[in-house]
Order: C-alpha cells, then structure tokens, then sequence
C-alpha cells in the first residue's frame, strides 16, 4: 500500500475481525517463544520474574506440559480478545 495516496477520512472504524486475528497470532507467537525459552532453560523463569516484576518472586508453579501450555495460551488470548474488543468499541465511539 502506498501510504501517499492515502486519504484521510473524518470517520475512521478499526476491522474488528482482521484486529483480532492479528492480535491472536501475535500473542500465540510470542507466548510460545516464551514458553519455550522457559522449558528449555529454567533458569529464565526466575530472571524473567525478577526482571518483569520487578521483585523477588517464588517459583512455585508445576511442571510444564501440554496441558498448561494449552491452557495458558487459551487464557492469553481470550484477554486479548477481550482487551482489543474494549479498545475498538472505545475507538469506535469516543468522538475526537
């Protein structure tokens, strides 16, 4: 898309669906990658606490199988879906 012949319209309305579907994938990708740098090197899970939490936090959740991995990745993506719904009917609404 060539953004110079882009015009500007006084209503803009954000693509729900295609935002969602965007907003999914991304966040199944990069909650894979965490997931896995997390299995393969325990370490990461104390050093990722510390440094995202900004705190001392104790580990003391299960091993990591299938099941938490699918279960972890349902919950995240339905806060995301949640969470771009809210922004895009708030978008959508709100007038400037």
């Amino acid at each position: 898309m060539d953004y110079r012949d882009y015009q500007f319209k006084e209503t803009t309305m954000i693509n729900l669906t295609r935002l969602l579907k965007v907003a999914v994938a991304w966040t199944s990708i990069a909650y894979t990658a965490c997931y896995l740098v997390v299995w393969f090197f325990p370490g990461a899970r104390e050093l990722f606490l510390t440094t995202a939490l900004h705190a001392i936090v104790p580990v003391t959740s299960g091993p990591f199988t299938i099941g938490t991995y699918v279960i972890g990745l349902i919950v995240w993506d339905l806060l995301v879906v949640v969470g771009v719904w809210l922004f895009v009917y708030l978008w959508n609404t709100i007038r400037s």
